[in-house]
């Protein structure tokens, strides 16, 4: 489809309360658009928008959509039966999923891909700060509220487009690279993926899209990147990398590390996120941004401003003598990742982990590296499976948090059908001076916050 998008007058973005959504209903507000959108439950992200003016159905109905809307963007979680999606096509609307809109919007700049099994979002903020402070004027699209911009979109000027680039069902590749910032590859959507070589296969897939002079920057650790080609490659990590950190030195509520480009002095950060796995995220922003010639006290201001983003190790508050963190890890390495994070920050506290599995498949397929992911947990709290609307598939729906309980070998293990009676479990443990940390990609969030003093 060609589209000019100077040309949309009205856009109607179906889902609009999801991240991605949202996401383009600021960009076309930006660009002084008309923007409607319906969902089918409001939330904080529906109620800012609102607040921008941004007029919201809460019925998904056809008699949403006139002749009046020039461009009909709509959440892969859609069905193809969707009554607004439908009356689009009847009214020979352009229609574009959330994805397809991004592929467009990429042609119109010189696009920053982040892509990868995890990091993506922690990776799209930090490099995001970092060329808005060395005054590169980005646009950025991530999957989180980035606390600098109150929003998780940042208008630039500049021809510089920062974006996730989502791997669910391949949707990256909907994606016009001109640099790919390849976080890792892992097990992960095998709903769609047939196993891990039909992912890697996938990315690069991805990967080939980049221009002649495009640049593939890839975690030189990471053993699943490994087989992952390009041209023109630039390499991060602690292992003979371009881009090498070192000196690694963790304290409470902070982790200070080196880095070292090749052939450059060593660049010095303090880092107020915590996990192994951030250090790596920063070195791939600071690869990123060294290659597109941001000097090392431009590169410190920006991440030095990074004070994380909207669920990602976000400390609520507090349940009594207990901090409350809320993180979107929905994934065994990512699990494991973060368990180790809160022992690096909080070493003297035991931690009560509270987890909710997002999406059946996903625990189904991944259910033996979730038993062994939350080894260093005190007490494990496990809530049932967060149905995901639009992506299940009743094939793996015979799976059940019980059945993750009873593969798990911790001792202080509790299966809670629902938020009821995950608050029971947690008054039954009646934890003190602990760490309260609720994981996932649902809406345990919603409880986190719900249980804050």
């Amino acid at each position: 489809m060609d589209l000019d998008l100077n040309k949309v007058n009205k856009v109607y973005l179906a889902g609009v309360g999801g991240i991605g959504l949202s996401a383009i209903a600021y960009y076309f507000l930006h660009q002084k658009k008309e923007v409607e959108g319906s969902d089918s439950i409001k939330s904080e992200v529906t109620k800012r928008l609102e607040d921008k003016g941004v007029y919201i159905n809460y019925t998904q109905k056809a008699d949403n959509i006139s002749n009046n809307i020039s461009l009909f963007v709509y959440t892969s979680a859609l069905p193809d039966d969707h009554p607004e999606l439908a009356k689009a096509r009847e009214l020979n609307i352009p229609v574009l999923s959330y994805f397809e809109f991004l592929g467009h919007l990429s042609k119109n700049y010189k696009t920053i891909a982040v892509t990868g099994t995890n990091g993506k979002t922690t990776t799209t903020a930090m490099l995001g700060l970092i060329l808005e402070k060395a005054g590169l004027d980005p646009t950025v699209i991530v999957g989180s509220l980035v606390p600098q911009w109150n929003s998780n979109f940042r208008a630039g000027k500049s021809d510089i487009l920062v974006v996730e680039a989502c791997e669910w069902q391949a949707h990256m590749l909907e994606i016009n690279p001109d640099v790919i910032v390849l976080t890792n590859i892992a097990e992960d959507h095998l709903d769609f993926y047939k196993d891990l070589d039909d992912i890697k296969d996938h990315f690069q897939k991805f990967v080939d899209k980049l221009p002649k002079d495009g640049i593939l920057i890839k975690n030189r650790d990471d053993k699943n990147s490994a087989d992952i080609k390009s041209k023109n490659i630039l390499t991060f990590g602690q292992q003979q990398a371009d881009y090498l950190f070192s000196d690694l030195q963790i304290e409470p509520g902070k982790q200070n590390f080196e880095i070292n480009k090749k052939g450059a002095d060593k660049m010095q950060f303090s880092l107020n996120a915590p996990g192994l796995y951030n250090v790596y995220n920063a070195t791939s922003a600071v690869a990123a941004a060294g290659y597109l010639g941001v000097n090392k006290h431009q590169i410190w201001n920006g991440l030095h401003e990074f004070k994380g983003t909207w669920r990602r190790f976000e400390n609520l508050g507090n349940f009594k003598t207990n901090i409350v963190i809320s993180d979107y890890a929905h994934h065994p390495d990512a699990i494991k990742g973060l368990l180790k994070a809160t022992k690096d920050f909080y070493p003297d506290q035991k931690i009560i982990s509270i987890f909710q599995p997002h999406h059946h498949n996903r625990t189904k397929t991944l259910l033996d590296e979730f038993a062994i992911s939350f080894d260093l947990a005190d007490h494990v709290i496990i809530s049932e499976i967060y149905q995901v609307g639009g992506r299940e598939d009743q094939e793996h729906e015979d799976v059940s948090s019980q059945d993750l309980i009873n593969k798990m070998q911790n001792s202080r293990k509790h299966y809670a059908k629902d938020f009821a009676a995950v608050k029971q479990i947690i008054q039954k443990i009646n934890p003190v001076d602990s760490v309260l940390l609720f994981i996932g990609a649902g809406d345990i969030d919603d409880l986190a916050r719900e249980l804050i003093d």
